[in-house]
């Protein structure tokens, strides 16, 4: 398993963390946006400034407070010194959540459970052996969990009491998790091809090999849309397809971000053909624009939390998990920015995989689609489209986030129930 430098010590004893990645990012976001505040008065004052249609009402009641204030005696005054203390006081807030992650000695320690299957730098963990402990004989029917290319695969295994695939190992499923690993000098000349109709293929093969009967498949974010173009390709082995808020219409509520991310992969273009990956840092740096000030609100608010608290460590424990990043190889880096997001290549069936198209309506088994209302990552509409292509796909909107649909507390109702019944009744 791969050391992560959160793994390593101060001589205090605290961990080593680098995040929130990239930290320089985070701080400029944060301390930009704060230290404008006095800058946005005058615009605030004189009605100028942009306020999105949710906010109008509230921005003139504001103003209206502000011009009253203004009217007593040195009010102008106490008003610029009360914004400037506010804005101490958050910048303060933010610094001191950043320093409590960075030293919270919190580490996680689940041991993977045992591989059934490696190639390169990717393994299949075995789940199934006594709820995932690695102890006593497998059992119970094989599951395939597909992760994203870009995130490790412990989110499905997060902490002793966040872990979707133990859950389900304890209630008579054996979850076979994909770890893709990190790239290697041969990953680094993949394309979404090469993982798909060669190694996400090889490693379902082992499965229905040893299983001796079709498996189900699910996938989750990236990996959903990796499991489906899966389950069209070898429909003989997918019992059923599990899709966890997995993107399809990249363009379907706001095409102008989409192909601003897309416009990412030109600047990068050197380093992609020099490293052949597109770097940890630089993704982080990408999806932080999807909202440049989550850093300062999350962790302003880890400062008001107590350290030694439950919350306090299930925060550490999934901001670890954030930036324990995987580089994207150069070949996906394109395939995914430039196609999924540029030209929406899935929706309008230009995403070829080994030179055929990926079509949702040729998916023929049995599919779940989980798609979080709340998504901030994968827009709703957007995992929808997908959903609506497939004959006969169920839907499910669990009121939750991205994240939050695996490791929050209402994950357990809201998701690994239904996922665990469908489950049992596929196949």
């Amino acid at each position: 398993m791969t050391e992560r430098l959160a793994d390593k010590r101060r001589a205090d004893g605290t961990p080593m963390r680098r995040g929130p990645r990239p930290l320089g990012l985070h701080l400029t976001a944060a301390l930009s946006s704060l230290l404008s505040s006095s800058a946005g008065l005058p615009l605030l004052r004189n009605g100028s400034l942009p306020w999105k249609p949710a906010l109008r009402t509230r921005a003139a009641s504001l103003r209206d407070e502000m011009s009253q204030a203004e009217r007593q005696p040195d009010g102008a005054d106490h008003l610029h010194r009360a914004v400037d203390r506010e804005i101490r006081r958050r910048i303060d807030a933010v610094l001191t959540g950043i320093e409590r992650y960075r030293r919270h000695p919190y580490l996680r320690d689940l041991p993977d459970p045992p591989t059934v299957w490696a190639e390169g730098g990717s393994c299949l963990l075995d789940y199934g052996q006594r709820g995932g402990d690695g102890e006593g004989p497998a059992g119970g029917r094989p599951v395939l969990f597909v992760p994203s290319l870009v995130n490790r695969h412990y989110i499905l295994d997060l902490s002793r009491d966040k872990s979707l695939m133990r859950w389900l190992a304890a209630r008579g499923f054996r979850p076979l998790l994909l770890d893709w690993g990190m790239p290697g000098p041969l990953e680094r000349r993949f394309t979404l091809t090469d993982y798909i109709a060669g190694r996400l293929e090889r490693a379902l093969e082992a499965v229905v090999v040893g299983h001796g009967r079709p498996v189900p498949v699910v996938g989750y974010c990236m990996g959903g849309l990796l499991a489906a173009a899966l389950a069209q390709r070898r429909p003989r082995d997918v019992a059923g397809l599990g899709l966890m808020a997995t993107p399809w219409d990249f363009h379907a509520e706001d095409a102008a971000t989409a192909r601003r991310v897309a416009t990412f992969i030109q600047p990068c273009g050197p380093m992609l053909e020099r490293w052949g990956e597109l770097p940890t840092d630089a993704l982080q740096a990408l999806f932080a624009q999807l909202d440049p000030l989550l850093a300062l609100k999350k962790f302003s608010q880890f400062a008001r939390m107590d350290s030694s608290s439950r919350a306090a460590e299930a925060f550490v424990a999934l901001e670890d998990w954030l930036n324990d990043g995987v580089p994207l190889v150069a070949g996906v880096a394109r395939d995914a920015l430039a196609g999924w997001y540029g030209r929406n290549d899935t929706m309008t069936g230009n995403w070829l995989v080994a030179g055929l198209p990926v079509d949702p309506a040729a998916i023929r088994v049995p599919t779940l689609a989980l798609i979080p209302e709340r998504d901030r990552i994968v827009p709703p509409a957007s995992a929808l489209a997908l959903a609506a292509a497939i004959p006969a796909a169920r839907t499910l909107r669990p009121p939750l986030g991205h994240i939050g649909m695996v490791v929050s507390a209402g994950a357990e109702t809201g998701v690994w129930q239904p996922l665990a019944d469908w489950l049992a009744a596929t196949g």
